[in-house]
């Protein structure tokens, strides 16, 4: 494969924002990943596919309101999960499966709370403390925007 070709994909991720990205050409392949600490994502089939992966959020956008249920008033940043990116909210690996998580649910650092779709690519959206869920912020299927609260992790 073409070196200049391979510079190009490398462009091509920095300026979508795109986490991973496989290219075949005949026998030839390459695949360029920002994230080499192994990130997980789960792959389903392309009718569907969720979102890129929270080390490659773009600009930010201003955040929506959220869709569910408020934010209890005593909730401080450090308990609120935010939206790494925009895209599609999934509460579960694929339609009709039982959600990831829900409210009163245990998790721990690492724990899948959902799936984000983005540039029909997916990704899963790990819990970054343990706690408890208080709260979820966002319906299945609803469009989110950079930074907005998912859920509230007590």
């Amino acid at each position: 494969m073409d070196i200049r070709k391979v510079k190009k994909l490398i462009e091509l991720l920095d300026e979508t924002g795109v986490a991973e990205i496989e290219i075949k050409e005949g026998e030839e392949s390459v695949r360029i990943s920002r994230n080499p600490s192994g990130a997980t994502f789960a792959m389903m089939p392309q009718h569907m596919m969720y979102g890129p992966s929270p080390a490659t959020a773009a600009a930010p956008a201003a955040p929506a309101a959220p869709a569910a249920a408020p934010a209890p008033a005593t909730a401080s940043p450090d308990q609120t999960v935010t939206a790494p990116m925009v895209g599609t909210f999934y509460s579960a690996p694929a339609p009709g499966a039982r959600p990831f998580v829900e409210i009163g649910s245990e998790v721990k650092q690492g724990d899948v709370l959902c799936i984000i779709e983005a540039m029909k690519m997916m990704n899963q959206i790990e819990c970054d403390k343990a706690g408890r869920v208080v709260s979820v912020l966002a319906k299945n299927g609803d469009p989110v925007e950079f930074g907005q609260p998912l859920f509230v992790i007590e």
